[in-house]
């Protein structure tokens, strides 16, 4: 479950490559939610070629744990 866990979430990484830029926002950061897991992929654009990800978070978390560790 482990290396698959790892493999999706690599994926959606990758698929930004593609799609940077057109996730909704949320506490000054894109957010990209994984396809498989419930993860979101926060992320910011360095310039029009790079990504920084910033953090991937449990989506079950309270929210506002989840506020103050994107500060």
């Amino acid at each position: 479950m482990g290396e698959y866990f790892y493999d999706s979430l690599f994926s959606d990484i990758d698929s930004l490559r593609l799609y940077a830029g057109i996730h909704p926002q949320h506490f000054g950061f894109y957010r990209m939610l994984a396809k498989r897991f419930p993860y979101a992929i926060y992320y910011r654009l360095k310039n029009k070629n790079d990504v920084l990800v910033y953090r991937i978070l449990d989506m079950r978390q309270d929210p506002n744990k989840i506020r103050e560790s994107l500060k």
